[in-house]
């Protein structure tokens, strides 16, 4: 950006940011005026006005009374955003897990102090139409005196049944065992995994150290919410708070290896994590999604605090932090939620994560007084490499991304690539960032992007909402994936929206037209910022659930798989019963393989489901190939579009040498045949998996079939 553009833009930025524009703005400014695209998918959100069963409603965090008595001074300073609490109407996180086994997905939700978490019981199969039924309470995860946070979800001793994992702000954390009877037991002190008094928003479970056994790792941010000093200040690194790891031990105990495993190495306000194997050596690594906040990066004079750091596991779960010779530290920003796939279908996994945004960027500098080249602060992707190397493309014909938090990668469209699903606002004090509508990057089939905004044109108008966790999966079992997504506060339809940028100074990206803020506060002087604002006497409501069901009428084709590893079930198993940590491949029928990876986290205080969907566009089928924790591959052939495979663990690798032919066949044989006598699959499937065990062995070793 040229300096004499960027000087007008700080200059100008932070005045349009206030209610100069609210003459103009109406209570309907904030719709998007989208191009006709008669039979393009789209969402709808079948819980609007409390639809389909659902009435969740966020309860404030406690330190939200400090807001309102900072609302109520007479002249509101810019340095009285440092002591301006965050996340003042709390942080709230969702899960989509089948926790009932009865075969369709349910939602945890979690809520503030007062209110109950809610557990989403999915009643689509008993009525057709897709409706739920709150049974927290019942099933014992109300958690109704908690501030909490995030959650993730994993099947911690391998009896078929996931186990929930709910954080708290400042309070502790819970973990709730699966009866298997669609109720669930606290054993969080028991377990050892309590670690309470810490400011986490998001988890993960994954096995660290391929024992076939899950392990919890958590996001630590600051201590604590009712200030932002370590956000927006240097020098007081000691509120930031270490991220913790639990090694699974098995009978339900854990142990604390935060410290002996190097991942509590350094103090950093971390928003998202995940667990997941980032350099295909079958084991899943950790990767965390750090905050710089509005501080000045090393290269404007102050330091690098904000970075994706991946620590790279070893495969007996100690780590080595990898960040600086991965490439990945070369992009600073205030990262705040983190997703997996592979966007070029290269086979290397990509990873995407939420940051400020241009938009907010653009505040930041006239803020802090720092400049940026534009587009530093994107919310923005990452290219994995053959040598586990990231690079940074830039946002390329998108111009521009907005702010965000939750996100996920996934084929919306099943048009057989990876797209990219991502919400988010953020309370700045004077004003709330509301850039980002919800934000779908539709990928063009080789990594390139564009917005989709007619996809939720016809939905809930996130734009009015402060959305914070996210989670896609098929809650219809149309063969679509679903978005739900949980804000912490709403603004009525009443309260006017304001534009972000003013049309002389727009970026000319993709969300220009679609950037908007709360206008919360009035500037006292609308020439000098630095004088103050005052309150507007508008407060928004409780945060709602969205759910966006698919309209699914694209005609594009699907397959979906669930992975079944066989720890406990077989003598031969090796993997956890999830399988995440695996690596899924799909390549359709002379189309480009497909990767995406099963994961127990990620997001912002949020987790996918762990069902993969893999879109085919107009193909019929295809061949998966999974790449188990601990590096043996798997291949079955002649997939069909429409079927959902539930794939489970060989532990025969399609990789031996090609003198073990015969020992090979003799493995997958056992192996099968083990399966077939516990009831994971039937002779019919057997038989299927056999023949392509043999045929993807022979093709590996250029033997033909």
């Amino acid at each position: 950006m040229k300096k004499n553009k960027l000087h007008r833009i700080k200059q100008k930025s932070l005045l349009r940011l206030s209610l100069m524009v609210l003459p103009i703005c109406t209570a309907g400014v904030g719709s998007v005026a989208f191009a006709k695209n008669d039979g393009a998918l789209y969402y709808k959100d079948i819980a609007a006005n409390n639809g389909a069963g659902i009435t969740y409603r966020r309860m404030k965090s406690p330190s939200d009374l400090l807001w309102d008595a900072l609302k109520q001074k007479p002249v509101y300073m810019l340095e009285d955003m440092v002591l301006t609490p965050g996340k003042s109407k709390g942080a709230p996180g969702v899960a989509i897990f089948d926790f009932d086994k009865d075969g369709d997905l349910d939602m945890y939700v979690t809520n503030g102090p007062g209110r109950a978490n809610s557990l989403y019981s999915n009643q689509t199969r008993e009525g057709g139409k897709t409706t739920f039924k709150d049974v927290s309470d019942q099933a014992g995860v109300a958690l109704t005196t908690e501030d909490s946070t995030g959650v993730c979800f994993g099947d911690i001793n391998n009896d078929g049944y996931q186990e929930l994992y709910v954080l708290s702000n400042g309070g502790v954390n819970h973990l709730f065992l699966n009866k298997g009877d669609g109720t669930f037991t606290d054993i969080s002190d028991a377990s050892g995994t309590a670690a309470g008094g810490k400011h986490p928003s998001g988890c993960a479970m994954g096995d660290i150290n391929n024992d076939g056994l899950l392990d919890i790792a958590v996001g630590n941010s600051y201590d604590n919410w009712t200030h932002r000093l370590p956000l927006q200040r240097f020098g007081y690194e000691d509120l930031m708070e270490k991220n913790q790891l639990f090694l699974n031990k098995g009978d339900d105990n854990f142990v604390d290896v935060s410290e002996s495993s190097g991942i509590a190495n350094n103090r950093s306000i971390t928003w998202g994590i995940g667990l997941v194997d980032y350099d295909n050596d079958g084991d899943v690594d950790l990767l965390t999604a750090n905050d710089q906040g509005p501080k000045p990066p090393l290269k404007y004079g102050g330091q690098d605090e904000g970075v994706i750091r991946i620590y790279k596991n070893d495969g007996t779960g100690q780590f080595t932090d990898a960040t600086e010779i991965s490439g990945a530290a070369s992009g600073f920003g205030a990262w705040m939620g983190i997703s997996f796939g592979d966007i070029n279908n290269d086979g290397y996994l990509d990873i995407f994560g939420t940051n400020v945004g241009d938009y907010l960027a653009r505040l930041m500098t006239a803020m802090v007084g720092f400049n940026d080249e534009g587009g530093e602060w994107s919310s923005r992707w990452l290219l994995g490499h053959a040598d586990g190397k990231f690079t940074s493309p830039g946002v390329g014909r998108l111009g521009t991304t907005p702010f965000g938090w939750g996100t996920s990668m996934a084929d919306y469209d099943n048009d057989a690539d990876t797209d990219i699903i991502f919400f988010g606002s953020l309370d700045m004090g004077p004003f709330q960032d509301a850039s980002n509508p919800g934000a779908i990057l539709k990928n063009d089939g080789t990594g390139e992007f564009d917005r989709d905004a007619f996809a939720f044109s016809k939905s809930t108008n996130h734009s009015r909402r402060d959305v914070q966790g996210s989670a896609v999966g098929d809650l219809n079992d149309d063969g679509f994936i679903d978005i739900v997504s949980v804000s912490a506060d709403d603004w009525p339809d009443q309260f006017p929206l304001a534009p972000f940028v003013a049309p002389q100074d727009k970026f000319g990206g993709q969300f220009d037209d679609a950037a908007y803020i709360w206008p919360t506060f009035t500037p006292v002087d609308p020439q000098d910022p630095k004088k103050g604002f005052t309150w507007n006497h508008m407060d928004p409501v409780d945060g709602t659930l969205s759910v966006g069901i698919s309209s699914a009428n694209n005609g594009n084709k699907w397959v979906k798989v669930n992975l079944v590893g066989t720890k406990g079930l077989v003598s031969s198993g090796q993997v956890n019963r999830d399988g995440m940590g695996a690596n899924i491949l799909f390549q359709p029928y002379k189309g480009k393989t497909v990767m995406k990876p099963v994961l127990g986290g990620g997001s912002h205080a949020s987790n996918d489901a762990t069902e993969s969907v893999f879109g085919l566009g107009k193909s019929r089928g295809g061949v998966i190939e999974v790449r188990w924790p601990g590096g043996v591959k798997n291949r079955l052939y002649d997939v069909k579009a429409g079927e959902r495979i539930n794939f489970p663990e060989i532990s025969c690798n399609i990789d031996a040498s090609i003198k073990q032919l015969k020992k090979y066949e003799r493995c997958v044989k056992g192996n099968l045949n083990d399966l077939e006598a516990v009831g994971i699959i039937t002779k019919k499937e057997k038989n299927r998996f056999m023949a392509s065990a043999m045929r993807g062995f022979k093709e590996v070793h250029g033997l033909g079939h």
